[in-house]
Order: structure tokens, then C-alpha cells, then sequence
């Protein structure tokens, strides 16, 4: 069987290298059934690349190819293969070594809604893991908005592999990334699709349909509770912390940081959806304004 080779960038989470990561989707040859992913290329990569090449695999295999990892392609002491070591990663795809407790947020593949699993993975993973300093009234709910985003994945985007999780604190520069990514219908075509009565529907630029997602009480469930993405205390939490929420889903780019909200059309288009979360890990205690000081 022929084997395509992919050659594997260093890869950041800018703008640029998220176009990056979508352009390996479209280098795949429909016709070519056997993909090999090689390293050789790549000093660095961060949490939006690692779960992203895993839901990538994954999307391989269940269009009946098969997806490998290139193992011998990357420094053996590395930080590359540390890295995807200690996420786990590398064991996921049959690498032998197994993850560690360090820095890394576990890359995770959800092939099914699992509430409490998703909810521990959120709460003692990721937000509550000391790395930012939240009360554990506010660090429950930031957890329960992350996780309407899983289930938003799960009920609308129609994914057929279920959706791809990593993250990791970086001590040197005091952040904390947190990438949740699906490889379903992303948020502009299932809302064109839900409001395809109007004949409009189809004219609407992906831009202004991520703006509509993010506003309070909107939802493309006909006969459900209006949820919208939920995201109204986690992008007040984002705006008070001086982090940012980014989302990438057909060719619509959003952006909320300390300065707003920013919606773009983009040259390049991920049939999917992509949520990256990166918080900054200060010396403040964030609570709800009616808790008590804990000192």
C-alpha cells in the first residue's frame, strides 16, 4: 500500500499556526489510505498541535486508512518527544513510554459525552490545578462552562471521532493553555443550516455567525433550552485574568481578550471547530464579588 509521508512543522498557537495545522488536513491525499506523520521538521509544538494531529488520526482511521506516528523522526531526549510523553500522546498512538504528572494537561480523545469525566478532567486538570489561583465556588462553574463546550461539540457539530483535548502550563512565561477541538460540521455551517428558511442564511459570512453563537441565549437546537456556547462567566473570567479565548471554526476566527470581542472571515477554513484557551497564572485570588476573602 502507498504511504504518503507528512512532514510535521514546528508549530505555536499564533493565527499562522493554526493555518499551518489546517493545512496538513488538505494535504492529505483522499487517495492515499496510508498517512506516516514524521517529526523530522519539528523543534516544538504545543497543546492546539497535539490535540489537533490526534483528532487528524483519528479522523484518518475512521475514513478507513490508517494514521502513524513516526516515532524514531524525533530526538529521543527532545522536548518534542518529552512533551508528548508526559501528555500521554505518544502512548496513545503506541509509543511505549507512559504520561507523567508535570506540566502538561492530558491530551484526551472524548468519543462519547461522559459528564463527570469531562467535568474531573476540567476541574482537577486544568482550572483547578493551582496554577491559577480561583475559589473552588468559582472554579466549579468556569469548569461547568467548559464543559457546555464538549456538549455543544457532542449535540451540534455532529462529529463522528468525538472531540480531542490538551493543554499545559508554562511556568516561564506564566500561562495556561487549555485546546478543545471537534472535526464536525463547525459553528457557521450548522447555523446557516439552521436558519436555511431565510434565504439569506447562506450569504452569511462565517464571521457574523460566530458573533450570533457567542451571544447570550442563542441556540440551534429547535426544541431545546436556549444555551447559546455558554461562555458568558468564562469570557468575563478571560477579560479580569488578561487571558484570552480564540475559536476557529470554518473559515470564522473569533477573538475575546481584555480589549473585546473580534469576529473574522479568514483565508483558510477548518471543517471543524477549535477552542483555545490561554489564561494567565498571576499572583490573584479570583472569586465570585459576593465570597468572602479566604485570608
Amino acid at each position: 500500500m502507498a504511504q504518503q509521508v507528512i512532514q510535521i512543522p514546528t508549530i505555536n498557537d499564533k493565527p499562522s499556526d493554526f493555518a499551518a495545522l489546517f493545512t496538513i488536513l488538505y494535504k492529505i491525499d483522499n487517495s492515499c489510505k496510508n498517512v506516516l506523520f514524521d517529526f523530522s521538521q519539528c523543534d516544538f509544538m504545543r497543546p492546539n498541535s497535539v490535540a489537533f494531529l490526534g483528532g487528524l488520526a483519528r479522523w484518518i482511521q475512521f475514513q478507513g486508512g490508517a494514521a502513524e506516528f513516526d516515532w524514531k523522526t524525533l530526538h529521543s531526549s527532545g522536548p518534542v518527544i518529552k512533551n508528548l510523553c508526559q501528555n500521554g500522546f505518544a502512548k496513545a498512538f503506541n509509543y511505549s513510554l507512559p504520561g507523567w504528572d508535570g506540566n502538561s494537561i492530558p491530551y484526551r480523545e472524548d468519543k462519547r459525552l461522559e459528564m463527570n469525566s469531562i467535568m474531573d478532567y476540567l476541574t482537577y486538570s486544568w482550572i483547578g490545578k493551582g496554577w491559577v489561583h480561583v475559589s473552588d465556588r468559582l472554579r466549579d462553574a468556569i469548569a461547568g462552562r467548559m464543559w457546555e463546550i464538549y456538549n455543544n461539540a457532542f449535540e451540534h457539530s455532529g462529529t463522528n471521532i468525538g472531540v480531542f483535548s490538551c493543554g499545559q502550563y508554562f511556568p516561564n512565561i506564566n500561562e495556561l493553555i487549555l485546546t478543545v477541538i471537534d472535526f464536525g460540521q463547525g459553528i457557521p455551517s450548522k447555523i446557516r443550516r439552521f436558519a436555511k428558511k431565510d434565504p439569506r442564511a447562506e450569504a452569511l459570512p462565517a464571521s457574523a455567525c460566530l458573533k450570533w453563537a457567542f451571544q447570550r441565549g442563542t441556540t440551534t437546537c429547535i426544541a431545546g433550552v436556549a444555551r447559546g456556547l455558554g461562555l458568558d462567566l468564562l469570557k468575563e473570567f478571560i477579560r479580569l485574568n488578561q487571558g484570552k479565548l480564540e475559536v476557529y471554526s470554518n473559515e470564522g476566527y473569533a477573538l475575546i481578550d481584555k480589549n473585546g470581542e473580534r469576529y473574522e472571515n479568514r483565508n483558510i477554513s477548518f471543517e471543524g471547530t477549535v477552542i483555545h484557551i490561554t489564561l494567565c497564572c498571576d499572583e490573584h485570588l479570583y472569586r465570585f464579588s459576593d465570597e468572602p476573602p479566604l485570608f
